[in-house]
């Protein structure tokens, strides 16, 4: 059943655009009437017109979402006729939300906002390993989006208000045992059939075409042997590798930053102690805290005249009851944390183990500290992590420079767009050379650069293969910037027929051989058709079911359950194309077996949330029709309508 998704990635392109990429509301309803309303509008909702600019924008934005991050994905894919108008789509569904949230007062709390902004994955990217954000960082991604921090924040607020609108009827969606059952009974069905398969390879034998047959064939079919449209490029990256030859510390910085931070560099000190606590609440009068302070007194004269009984009367008089029954063992600590903060202090200044500390007050009373164990910090000494904390900090200081360069980076390239010597020179950037460059996103690239769908889409464009000019620098990975510019462009041309001889050798035979299978199958299905009676010497039935398809094709399977079994026996024949031809004899239904529990109750909420998809669609285009939406423009063909065409 899962076929469907593998041979089906052009709709899920689609859904890539519908359902993972974030809203178009980014301005509210009156954001849209800033712009210049002369200008050609494709759409309107509730008397706000969307225009051509604004779409495109949002396209814009579309393909630089998804191309960052998905890398590897075929730009070529994203910006067509369809995808465009799938965006189009798109901006007025969200308008015609945000119109129905607006007059239907509903509103984002700053409470529930924040929450969305914590769980947002965009925002959690940019968050250092402390859990703070990168203010810079987050500013400088949004502003390539045209967007400042409450441009977006506003834009989050605005899409969580017009969720609400669809929430009521997506959530309470549910079906009816009665309208569940009929479609788990079509979808479970199974027959009971006889399958002989035809496949093309045994048919081949018969085929061996002269050479010019295989010319003619070349001939009449060169557009599927080109090769591809390529061409020759120079290159700058500007990332943390090319800035580290021009980092450096000295070896007294070095030794400054390993005396600042031994804490960090190893194990740091550890302490074991007991205490003795009189408890007296921070709040408590004054009078019964001076009362709880002289109690501990008592016990502090009490145990250094005698340390030995300090497990002893802890157990006795220790008001913490945890640690008190092991004699108040508070086992190992750091000066910094894992212990209450005046324990803590009281423990580190005691010089000795066996040393008693003087009452120490804490917001819970007072406490008597016995220091019983020590384990000094274990530091590595400088010259064993040195050339460690050398590599550390250059590459911390390479990728510093090449943050602070990024903006002169971006700006050579396009104002010196004939060259890319300049901003080598300035940066001291190596330029690098690639030849062959296709349009194909090659994810495995070694010039990673290569891997990126939209630095080659750069390099293909207009301005880089007419006029040889740069392309603008463009964010490969985080903190990695590459400028292109192209120095040969080779157009997409036929390959030699020698070079191709075989595959077109291939190509020819299987062809015939599945013409010579799909001629048999017709043949013996018509017969079998006619007298069902000479349907003989068919393999043993199987039982097939879309759970149970026998590695069948997914056509094959998805024929026998769909044909006509209201007289039995029934024939079909499947043609697989180039993988042959397949006949089916349908003996009978076999009634589906009992669904296990969990697998029904699966189904049945696949079932309801497909209910409530579809309860929120029709809610949907009445909302569009009470806000009188429209788009304006005409609809383009289907890919498969324009090839049709050609």
């Amino acid at each position: 059943m899962f076929d469907f998704f593998r041979h089906h990635m052009k709709f899920f392109m689609w859904l890539l655009f519908i359902l993972i990429i974030p809203s178009f509301v980014l301005f509210g309803i009156e954001g849209y009437t800033r712009f210049n309303e002369n200008a050609r509008v494709v759409a309107t909702v509730d008397g706000h017109n969307i225009t051509q600019q604004q779409w495109d924008q949002a396209h814009h934005q579309q393909v630089d979402r998804i191309t960052s991050a998905n890398p590897s994905v075929d730009v070529s894919l994203l910006d067509t006729p369809q995808m465009r108008r799938i965006t189009l789509e798109q901006m007025l569904r969200e308008r015609v939300m945000a119109v129905a949230a607006q007059k239907m007062r509903l509103v984002t709390t700053d409470k529930r906002l924040a929450r969305q902004l914590r769980e947002d994955p965009f925002i959690a990217s940019l968050r250092s390993a402390d859990g703070q954000l990168d203010m810079a960082r987050y500013r400088e991604v949004l502003a390539r989006q045209g967007m400042t921090p409450e441009m977006f924040e506003n834009s989050v607020r605005a899409d969580l208000s017009a969720r609400q609108v669809l929430a009521g009827v997506t959530q309470s969606g549910f079906a009816l045992p009665a309208q569940v059952a009929p479609v788990m009974d079509a979808f479970l069905e199974q027959r009971q059939v006889q399958i002989l398969s035809l496949p093309a390879s045994g048919y081949a034998k018969q085929f061996q075409p002269t050479d010019a047959e295989l010319q003619t064939f070349y001939d009449s079919h060169l557009s599927d042997y080109q090769a591809p449209e390529a061409v020759d490029i120079e290159f700058v990256v500007l990332d943390a590798d090319a800035m580290k030859k021009q980092a450096s510390i000295s070896d007294d910085d070095l030794k400054a930053y390993y005396d600042n931070n031994q804490a960090t560099l190893g194990s740091p000190e550890e302490r074991r102690a007991s205490h003795i606590l009189v408890a007296a609440d921070k709040s408590a009068p004054a009078a019964e805290r001076e009362k709880a302070k002289a109690e501990a007194e008592k016990l502090l004269d009490e145990v250094r005249k005698n340390p030995a009984v300090f497990a002893e009367v802890a157990k006795r008089a220790s008001q913490d009851d945890a640690s008190a029954a092991h004699g108040g063992d508070l086992g190992f600590f750091r000066k910094d944390r894992g212990i209450e903060p005046a324990i803590a202090e009281a423990a580190f200044a005691l010089a000795h183990k066996g040393d008693i500390s003087g009452v120490v007050e804490s917001d819970y009373g007072y406490h008597i500290v016995h220091l019983t164990d020590l384990k000094p910090a274990d530091v590595p000494a400088f010259d064993k992590v040195k050339d460690q904390l050398k590599e550390q900090l250059l590459a911390e200081q390479a990728q510093k420079l090449a943050a602070e360069h990024g903006e002169a980076f971006r700006n050579d390239v396009y104002e010196q767009p004939d060259s890319l010597q300049p901003v080598a020179e300035k940066l001291k950037l190596n330029i690098q050379t690639a030849t062959n460059v296709t349009r194909t996103v090659q994810p495995d690239a070694i010039v990673k650069p290569l891997a990126n769908a939209k630095f080659l889409s750069a390099l293909f464009a207009p301005d880089s293969l007419e006029r040889k000019n740069n392309t603008e620098a463009i964010e490969f990975a985080p903190g990695q910037l590459v400028a292109g510019r192209v120095v040969k462009h080779t157009p997409a041309h036929p390959r030699p027929f020698d070079e191709v001889k075989t595959a077109v050798r291939e190509r020819l035979i299987a062809e015939r051989a599945a013409e010579a299978a799909r001629k048999e199958g017709t043949e013996k299905l018509a017969a079998w058709k006619a007298k069902p009676e000479e349907a003989k010497g068919l393999p043993a039935a199987i039982t097939l079911s879309r759970e149970e398809t026998h590695d069948l094709p997914a056509a094959v399977v998805e024929g026998v359950l769909r044909a006509d079994a209201s007289a039995l026996p029934a024939f079909i024949g499947v043609d697989l194309g180039e993988q042959g031809y397949t006949l089916a004899r349908i003996e009978k239904i076999v009634p589906r077996s009992e669904t296990k529990t969990e697998v029904a109750q699966q189904m049945r909420q696949q079932y309801d949330i497909a209910w409530g998809a579809a309860e929120a669609l029709a809610y949907y285009e009445l909302l569009k029709q009470r806000f009188k939406a429209r788009i304006l423009v005409e609809e383009p063909k289907s890919a498969a309508s324009e090839e049709a065409g050609r």
